[in-house]
């Protein structure tokens, strides 16, 4: 029996969604493909997000930097000396664990509660992980050591440590870089904030839970520049909104969604507060976005490394000050996972349709309308039927300049509403005898299953509202 988790894996290959890399070669760990609908999902996302964060405010400006940068702003960033895991490593079999996730496995099992390890020592990953076997094969264990997830690479002909550089592991420190350059082409003020996507690289010594964490990923981040003393009540503002987004722009189900609060000791050295966005997924609540206050530390440390001032100046104040960030960073494919995660539902039994029922399960994927990769199928009622296939084809070439569509001929109309519903499109438009004669059509709802019959003159504008209101 295939648990939640794996039944989503299967659905999203066999439907185009999601594809392991390189898979004839038999795949690569941490690296996935986006199929046609995968890809048009991490679209809707990245778009949603975009809109919110650039497109609908005067005070955020986009931004697209470079993936490969100066090695020396990885240096003044930190990440060259302290972007790390812990690392162990069986003996024997070779296979590798991060030792704090290992260590949270033993504090689990009844040989650890048998220690009797005080509470103290249970903070310690590496007093929790002594004597302790690998767990794949009983092996003997390496002694943990620090492992530093940046990709390296080559600028140039040479292979040397002077052409040497890395793979961005995040999106921030482009923005940070190009913080002076914003200031002065767009002539903003404090607050503003510069917002991107784009693809990052960590060589994760773990990954795993699907496209939850990857190797390779694409972030959306934005870093809001504030004044020393608002950056609390700009942090809390933030927090705010980023929650009301995944409900009213993604249509995440609000139950599947909380705010934790960092612990002092959670805290990356350079911030002064931080909270995560948690989704529950099938495999537990794990964090989809962290929104941090990162202070001055990033922009005080590039000045301080690269010898450019960085201070901004307040023309009404007279005040100069290097600016404290907020910044509410997610990444996409964690999103279009708890999308896809927040939309499965299996329907015991099937569903009847206008011409057939099954006794087998049903899975439906309950987009949000805006989230939906397909909105709209266009289906002749038969396809021996030239004047039906003919006119379908006409309103399909209505349709596809607004919409994302698909043309479906194949099977009988409750096999094709069956597809249709399996990859989330909302609507399903059926073209009958009736629409030769009378000139309308059947739309399905794929939610409701409820048909209503419109007039194809009429027919773009009622999914233009149906959709852009997420209305039935």
């Amino acid at each position: 029996m295939l648990d939640l988790t794996q039944k989503i894996i299967s659905l999203t290959k066999q439907k185009g969604f999601i594809f392991p890399s390189s898979e004839i070669y038999g795949g690569i760990q941490g690296f996935y493909d986006y199929g046609p609908l995968g890809v048009q999902l991490k679209n809707n996302i990245k778009s949603a997000w975009w809109r919110a964060m650039v497109q609908e405010r005067d005070d955020i400006f986009g931004l697209d930097a470079a993936i490969i940068m100066n090695p020396t702003a990885w240096v003044a960033s930190g990440h060259v000396s302290n972007f790390t895991d812990p690392l162990v490593e069986c003996k024997s079999c070779h296979k590798r664990f991060r030792a704090d996730h290992l260590a949270d496995k033993v504090k689990e099992s009844k040989e650890f509660k048998e220690r009797g390890v005080s509470e103290e020592d249970a903070k310690d990953w590496a007093k929790v992980l002594e004597g302790v076997k690998c767990f794949e094969c009983k092996g003997e264990l390496t002694a943990p050591r620090l492992f530093n997830l940046m990709f390296k690479t080559y600028a140039g002909p040479a292979e040397d440590s002077a052409s040497q550089v890395y793979l961005r592991p995040e999106t921030a420190q482009g923005i940070f870089t190009n913080y002076k350059n914003i200031l002065d082409t767009q002539r903003v003020k404090i607050p503003f904030g510069i917002a991107q996507i784009g693809k990052a690289f960590r060589n994760e010594i773990t990954p795993g839970n699907f496209i939850f964490r990857q190797r390779e990923f694409e972030q959306m981040e934005m870093e809001y520049f504030c004044q020393p003393g608002d950056d609390e009540k700009v942090h809390e503002e933030w927090i705010k909104r980023r929650f009301d987004w995944y409900v009213q722009a993604l249509g995440l189900k609000k139950d599947n969604l909380r705010i934790r609060t960092h612990e002092k000791s959670e805290l990356a050295h350079y911030a002064k507060a931080c909270v995560d966005v948690e989704y529950k997924f099938p495999f537990g609540w794990s964090e989809i976005e962290g929104i941090a206050n990162r202070q001055a530390h990033d922009l005080t440390q590039h000045q301080k490394f690269s010898g450019v001032d960085l201070n901004y100046f307040d023309e009404t104040t007279k005040e100069k000050y290097i600016p404290y960030v907020i910044e509410p960073s997610c990444g996409v494919e964690r999103l279009m996972f708890a999308v896809i995660c927040d939309a499965y539902q299996e329907i015991e039994g099937g569903r009847t349709t206008t011409t057939e029922s099954t006794k087998e399960a049903e899975v439906v994927l309950r987009f949000s309308k805006a989230m939906a990769p397909i909105k709209i199928a266009v289906l002749p009622l038969l396809k021996n039927k030239p004047d039906l296939v003919n006119k379908a084809k006409e309103v399909y070439q209505m349709l596809k300049p607004v919409f994302m569509c698909k043309y479906d001929e194949a099977g009988t109309i409750g096999r094709r509403y069956r597809r249709q519903d399996e990859i989330g499109t909302p609507y399903c438009i059926t073209i009958d005898f009736d629409t030769l004669e009378k000139g309308d059509v059947t739309v399905r709802d794929r939610d409701t299953m409820a048909q209503v019959r419109i007039p194809v003159s009429e027919l773009l504008k009622y999914c233009q509202e149906g959709i852009t209101t997420n209305k039935n």
